[in-house]
């Protein structure tokens, strides 16, 4: 290693990025109460930097109501809400808002902090805490996709303030899927500090299972996106049908824009995605233990299988009941538990010596 920091790991930039994903991921939780408490507009403008202070006065309170007031959610929803009332969603969405700020700082100061102890001499104490160079553009990435988050949070935001009563169901999507992007990213790259560089890699059929499945979670944590835009889960609350059907009535006059905003058609997309993915999951864990994956390639099929089982039975539940907060805010965390251990999975998958992989299967 030299004074420019080439060091290969560092399980103390590891703990560090995976403390990020735990916050990333109550995060995630946290955006899905705030949505489903419908709190997300109480807050009619982006203040990035004084923002950060919430009213302070009875006039800043007054003065907040009233800006609130003057959007079509207050009116057409809200009507009548008392300055009490209207205090509760208000510091939801600004917790929100201030967590969101918060994991910038966890993440910005110690990735500066990591740099620079990249030109400290190899023995020094601090020294040994450098980022990887092979990390920095990762690190670097994920802190640019943060703050894009932010932008993303309010582009949201604005398409509620003015002609909807909440928020776009694509833009909620797309705020929704960079979050877990983030989350996913911070998990790979806290296993790569943790590990040290990659000495091989295993057979690309296992590797190309692996990524397919990672992104057909992905892919269904987004269509769950859209259903939790368009309010869905509130309609249709009957399973295994759909108000008796298999597929409910889609208004097609919509075009395209059917399969974004339909409540019919997202949920539709959503529970047949739900199906498929577990189906292909229960294989792809049946045939990791049938060709004896070693180095715990097995148990994390396996693992993503039944984890996938479980959030679509919670999936279920939740939608029968009707989206209690409480089940809402569980199954949005499911999503993303699962989407780690499909980011885990592809890395052990990738990771894995090819001569730990049998030539054949079970018999």
């Amino acid at each position: 290693m030299n004074r420019f920091g080439k060091v290969e790991q560092s399980r103390v930039v590891a703990v560090w990025l995976f403390f990020t994903a735990v916050m990333v991921f109550a995060m995630v939780v946290i955006g899905g109460i705030t949505r489903l408490t419908g709190s997300g507009l109480s807050i009619t403008e982006w203040q990035p930097i004084m923002g950060a202070l919430p009213p302070l006065t009875e006039a800043d309170w007054n003065e907040a109501f009233e800006k609130y007031k003057a959007i079509p959610q207050y009116a057409l929803v809200n009507a009548g809400m008392s300055l009490s009332e209207f205090q509760g969603i208000f510091w939801w969405e600004w917790f929100h808002r201030l967590f969101g700020r918060l994991i910038g700082v966890v993440f910005a100061l110690p990735f500066f902090a990591f740099l620079a102890f990249r030109l400290l001499p190899e023995r020094s104490f601090l020294g040994r805490f450098a980022l990887p160079d092979r990390l920095v553009w990762r690190c670097a990435l994920l802190l640019v996709m943060g703050g894009m988050q932010g932008t993303i949070g309010w582009w949201m935001v604005s398409s509620g303030l003015s002609e909807r009563v909440d928020v776009a169901p694509e833009r909620l999507t797309v705020h929704l899927g960079l979050a877990l992007l983030i989350f996913a990213g911070l998990i790979w790259t806290g296993l790569e500090a943790w590990n040290g560089p990659e000495t091989s890699r295993s057979p690309a059929g296992w590797s190309r299972g692996a990524t397919v499945l990672w992104g057909a979670v992905f892919l269904q944590c987004l269509l769950g996106g859209l259903v939790a835009g368009a309010k869905a889960g509130f309609i249709y609350t009957d399973w295994p049908l759909m108000n008796g059907a298999i597929l409910a009535p889609v208004d097609w006059g919509q075009g395209a824009l059917a399969f974004l905003h339909d409540t019919a058609l997202v949920q539709f997309n959503h529970r047949i995605w739900g199906y498929l993915l577990v189906l292909g999951a229960t294989v792809y864990a049946v045939q990791a233990w049938r060709w004896r994956l070693a180095e715990g390639l097995g148990a994390a099929a396996i693992g993503v299988a039944v984890a996938l089982w479980l959030q679509a039975a919670l999936g279920v539940v939740t939608l029968v009941n009707v989206v209690p907060i409480w089940l809402g805010g569980l199954h949005q965390a499911g999503a993303a538990l699962v989407l780690a251990l499909a980011t885990a999975n592809l890395w052990l998958v990738r990771r894995s010596q090819p001569r730990l992989f049998m030539s054949g299967p079970r018999g």
